[in-house]
């Protein structure tokens, strides 16, 4: 009988537990970070690959050569660009660990935890802070979809041009580098419909694997700036929460100091009167 009763009262714990460890986790944060990681992870992953695709069509189709080191071409924006995709990716992986732990710390189950921390001026420092940080994320992924809807649009171009070539037969359509920006006006780099490298290039996989990328990274960027619209939202309710949480407890504070100098002064005239009757 009494291990029934301790059996019952282990797995009534355990549940409790459970019940309070789901109870406390920041169901908005935590769906905020797993789209922001799929978002960026499949921005830099597509978009780097997309990059590889972009210098292999650049050098077979259009037989554009690196300069030397020192010279900033096409090229060596290519890899700044990888470079950056670096540094995004390691960005936003810590960014995305800080925002969850602000969700995490703002529930009421880790805050009863850890105490009141939150409800303090510098809780409320810090949440502001991130509500800022998450606002210029914010801003800068939109940046860099519109940035990234750039390749797309030229990728289409080029592809939507190799799906038609029946259409185009007999026309003389050329593809130059210069209406892009990607060498200089007086070097010529182009490729018309009718030559045999437009063909190869249409025929090839680098041409429709890169533009497929692009799409792909530019959903990447896309869902990385929805990710950030719910932590500004999450962040956002949060704050107010610890502004009213703040006021309740300075409204808690007077009325317990009122009700301690009233209990204080009904002692005092007990004792005056206690001393007049004795």
């Amino acid at each position: 009988m009494e291990d029934n009763m301790e059996e019952g009262q282990g797995g009534k714990g355990c549940a409790e537990c459970c019940t309070k460890c789901v109870g406390g986790l920041p169901y908005a944060s935590l769906f905020a970070t797993i789209l922001l990681y799929m978002g960026v992870a499949l921005f830099c992953g597509c978009g780097h690959e997309a990059l590889s695709g972009t210098v292999i069509i650049l050098q077979n189709y259009f037989e554009l050569v690196r300069a030397p080191m020192e010279t900033l071409d096409v090229f060596a924006i290519i890899d700044i660009l990888k470079y950056v995709i670096y540094g995004v990716a390691a960005a936003f992986f810590v960014l995305g660990m800080l925002l969850l732990v602000e969700g995490f710390f703002t529930t009421g189950a880790i805050r009863d935890l850890y105490g009141e921390f939150k409800i303090t001026a510098c809780g409320r420092c810090v949440s502001a802070w991130f509500i800022l940080l998450s606002y210029l994320f914010f801003l800068a992924w939109l940046g860099v979809t519109a940035f990234s809807s750039l390749p797309v649009f030229m990728f289409y171009n080029v592809w939507s041009l190799c799906q038609n070539t029946s259409l185009v037969e007999g026309d003389n359509l050329c593809m130059d580098l210069r209406q892009f920006g990607l060498v200089a006006l007086s070097e010529e780099r182009k490729v018309c419909t009718g030559s045999e490298k437009f063909f190869k290039m249409c025929e090839s996989n680098e041409l429709d694997l890169t533009f497929h990328l692009y799409v792909c990274a530019l959903a990447g960027a896309g869902a990385a700036v929805i990710a950030m619209v719910h932590y500004l939202m999450a962040i956002a309710a949060n704050w107010a929460y610890l502004k009213d949480a703040s006021r309740m407890q300075k409204y808690e504070d007077i009325k317990s100091k009122e009700e301690q100098e009233l209990h204080d002064i009904h002692s005092t005239r007990s004792k005056e009167r206690l001393n007049a009757y004795t």
